[in-house]
């Protein structure tokens, strides 16, 4: 019968290491079952799972594969491995598969510690750890983007999914890291549409709080949504109260607010890297389309649905026209441009910060709270609160080398 042999082999990369171990084995005809390597400041790990024919010298082999380890200063470790428990490595292969991304500022070891405690007691084994960001220097940090990001691939199935994520919201809010927590399917790698709120998502505002401003009205604005919050209106009588009182602004003020109106960190290349990519973009906002149209011509995007002001003469008459868009709209709105690009609602990512927003988020491919309210993080599937709106490119799965520098 032939023989299962794990084979390690670490110490100080060099060139041409694989090809010097794989051509001995090559020689004695063995047959490779599993193959990985890492490299870590110039030290490589690299193991391999192999197969030795019955008629294959296994002391020869072994000689061998010391010998060159002896010579490129390598430690080569080989260890025999039970049929059965290659078999039960085999069938473990069809356990569901997660990916989860830590994202923030710099990444500790009591934050990997933390979260991979709550990994292993799920009974959840880690597959593998990919670093998304580039290398530091320590002497030109200062000058490099403040983040950092890594990626554990893990399977099987969590004990108490409910729990983990809950553990992972704790993890996040008392370390100062996001972490992102979904399953690993083919539409995970293969998103076509993201879609964004606008407020205090794409900019750095409330719209119809800045507007309020500048028709004088602020506080009676903030009396309105103060009201609807503790749940005295719902959101489009209060949504069609407070637009009353913008009633006499003048529509050039409103084109030159919209060029002022700060953009969120980053978003200028999320939204260039993916469309890059091919993706479609869209802003779904219960906010004003005269900032969405700005915003729009600006980023690219694709589709904007957004709640439109009356204006006669130049003049807001304090009203809108059409449907006024609220947290269920959103929602259908994203359904529809899913059957307009025929894709799968799998195949898309929704992005807020407001409870408006949890009904587009909850039911995207991947939701994503966005500098968010507790709820909405606790309800989201992802949180970005860390760093800029482009560290949705890390919980896509992309490295830093592959996403283009601001220009």
């Amino acid at each position: 019968m032939s023989k299962l042999i794990l084979i390690n082999i670490s110490g100080q990369d060099n060139k041409g290491l694989d090809t010097c171990f794989t051509a001995i084995l090559a020689h004695y005809n063995v047959n490779v079952l599993d193959i990985g390597q890492s490299v870590i400041h110039e030290h490589i790990s690299l193991g391999i799972l192999v197969e030795i024919p019955v008629n294959a010298d296994f002391s020869s082999i072994f000689k061998d594969m010391l010998y060159e380890g002896h010579k490129r200063h390598l430690a080569v470790e080989m260890k025999p491995v039970e049929i059965d428990e290659y078999e039960r490595w085999v069938q473990a292969q069809g356990k569901e598969r997660r990916v989860i991304t830590l994202l923030g500022k710099k990444i500790t070891a009591l934050q990997i510690s933390r979260v991979t405690a709550v990994i292993a007691e799920n009974n959840l084994n880690i597959d593998g750890i990919t670093r998304l960001t580039g290398r530091i220097s320590l002497k030109n940090g200062l000058n490099l983007p403040n983040r950092a990001s890594i990626q554990l691939t893990v399977s099987g199935t969590p004990a108490n999914i409910k729990s983990m994520r809950g553990d992972f919201m704790e993890i996040s809010q008392e370390t100062g890291i996001d972490i992102s927590f979904h399953i690993d399917s083919i539409y995970s790698k293969n998103r076509k549409l993201v879609v964004f709120d606008m407020d205090s998502t794409l900019i750095q505002a409330e719209v119809i709080d800045e507007l309020a401003k500048l028709a004088g009205v602020g506080d009676d604005v903030a009396k309105i949504t103060e009201s609807a919050m503790r749940g005295e209106m719902d959101f489009k009588e209060s949504f069609r109260r407070r637009v009353a009182l913008l009633k006499g602004l003048k529509e050039e003020e409103l084109k030159d607010m919209a060029a002022t109106l700060p953009l969120s960190e980053g978003v200028e290349l999320v939204t260039r890297t993916l469309k890059g990519l091919g993706y479609k973009l869209g802003i779904l906002s219960g906010g004003f389309t005269f900032v969405g149209k700005y915003l729009k011509e600006k980023l690219g995007f694709d589709y904007l649905h957004a709640n439109e002001l009356v204006i006669r003469d130049g003049i807001v008459t304090g009203e809108v026209t059409g449907e006024i868009i609220d947290g269920e709209k959103k929602a259908s709105l994203l359904k529809e441009l899913v059957k307009q690009e025929n894709i799968s609602i799998a195949q898309t990512i929704a992005v807020g910060d407001g409870a408006n927003d949890l009904p587009m988020i909850t039911i995207a491919g991947l939701g994503v709270a966005f500098n968010a309210k507790p709820i909405v993080r606790a309800r989201a599937e992802t949180a970005i609160s860390s760093v800029g709106l482009d560290g949705l490119l890390y919980l896509i799965g992309m490295h830093d080398r592959e996403i283009p520098k601001e220009s």
